[in-house]
Parts: structure tokens; sequence; C-alpha cells
């Protein structure tokens, strides 16, 4: 039986509940990867992709492919994707400087798409007319008045 030559790299935290220590055990060079670019670059960008995947599947319903047929799964799949990219970029370019910046899809989803308003249509206007008592309505106006600045590609 053989063996490889493997280092431990550890973070320790205190935080408000307590003791946060982590630790990941890699076989990857020390001379090359140095433990905090290790832990943060490589470990760290990973575990974020898992939580967009985890977000994807359980928030915007990724998940859900139990039909039998291959093309409804993919379509299912195609909206899930969509929807994820269009909540990123929202977040992105939507939520910047406000409460809502390092918002999950889930919570935008929530707070700002899932919600109860009255929408007429005009000519060339549309009204939203929100609850008295909408309790994210300011993010919601700054959200699209960060929207309407973008400049439009044709």
């Amino acid at each position: 039986m053989g063996c490889w030559q493997r280092r431990v790299v550890g973070k320790a935290e205190q935080l408000d509940k307590g003791a946060h220590p982590r630790f990941i055990v890699t076989s990857l060079s020390s001379r090359r990867y140095k433990a905090q670019k290790l832990y943060e670059k490589l470990y760290g960008a990973r575990g974020d992709r898992e939580n967009r995947i985890k977000e994807q599947q359980l928030t915007l319903f990724a998940a859900r492919t139990s039909t039998q047929k291959m093309h409804s799964n993919q379509i299912r799949l195609y909206f899930s994707s969509i929807a994820s990219v269009l909540l990123h970029a929202l977040r992105r370019r939507g939520l910047t400087d406000t409460k809502m910046a390092k918002a999950q899809c889930n919570t935008i989803r929530l707070r700002l798409l899932k919600i109860g308003a009255n929408i007429r249509i005009i000519v060339r206007k549309v009204w939203v007319s929100f609850s008295e008592r909408y309790p994210f309505k300011n993010i919601f106006l700054q959200a699209f008045a960060h929207i309407l600045k973008i400049p439009i590609r044709v």
C-alpha cells in the first residue's frame, strides 16, 4: 500500500456563537500553495461554487426534474438556469448599495419578486402599486432605479 504526502490547513475563528474551527486536508504542495491562498482562493471558491449549485437546486428548483420525458426536464433546468443568471445579475447590478447587496437568491425572490402588487399597463407606462405595508419598497425602488441606469445595447 502506498501513501502520499498530505498537509492540514486550519482556520480558527471566534464568533459570537463560539469557536468556529475549520480544516482542509490537501496533497497540494506547500511551496506552490501558501496556506492562506489555498484556503481562501481555492477551497473557498470551491465552497462558494457548491453553495451556488445548492442554491439553484433548492431555491430555483433545478432538482425538480420528475417527469419521464427528457425534454420536459431539460426545459425546467433551462428555466432554473435562466432564473439563476437573472437573479445574480439583479444582485450585482440592481442591489448594489442596498441592504440586500449580498442577499441569497431565495431572499431576493421572496422579498422583491414574490410580492403582492397591483400592476396596470397604460399605453407606454407601467404602474406598480404596492401595499402601504410592503417592508421592502425602498429597496425595490432603489434596485429599479439602478436597473434604469444600465445602458441598453442593441
